[in-house]
């Protein structure tokens, strides 16, 4: 009797909240929700005509500080000039200047590195933070 109880009363799925070796979801590993731009789009939007747009846009009460504090580099936008003035000191810009000031990998550096040509290193940009406009708010 006391068998026939475990047999009813349980089911045979216990614990399948655990994957058990199955392959894992990939869209919880990469989430979008945080996500920023890669560092070649960056060096994308770093190009002066681009740049000029994206820091002089349109207000738009979507986004925060209505898009008129933009941080290029770390592609981020700010409530007010002086949050943006702050971030301009924190470790996490600098770090991002930092990896901005290499050049970003080509197709011809992929190719060169895979036996189609000789090795070039790549070269150092100089980075600065931008410019900021002080007649803003």
């Amino acid at each position: 009797m006391a068998a026939e109880t475990l047999e009813m009363g349980r089911s045979r799925k216990v614990g399948s909240h655990k994957s058990g070796g199955k392959k894992k979801n990939i869209s919880k590993l990469w989430k979008t929700k945080r996500r920023t731009k890669d560092l070649d789009q960056i060096h994308d939007d770093m190009k002066p005509g681009v740049a000029e747009k994206l820091l002089h846009q349109e207000v738009d009460y979507d986004i925060a500080g209505n898009a008129q504090h933009y941080c290029l580099h770390c592609a981020r936008y700010f409530i007010d000039l002086k949050s943006l003035k702050e971030h301009f000191k924190t470790k996490v810009h600098k770090r991002r200047l930092k990896q901005l000031s290499e050049t970003p990998y080509t197709q011809a550096e992929a190719e060169r590195a895979a036996g189609m040509g000789s090795y070039i290193p790549p070269k150092k940009l100089e980075v600065k933070t931008q410019p900021l406009d002080e007649e803003m708010k």
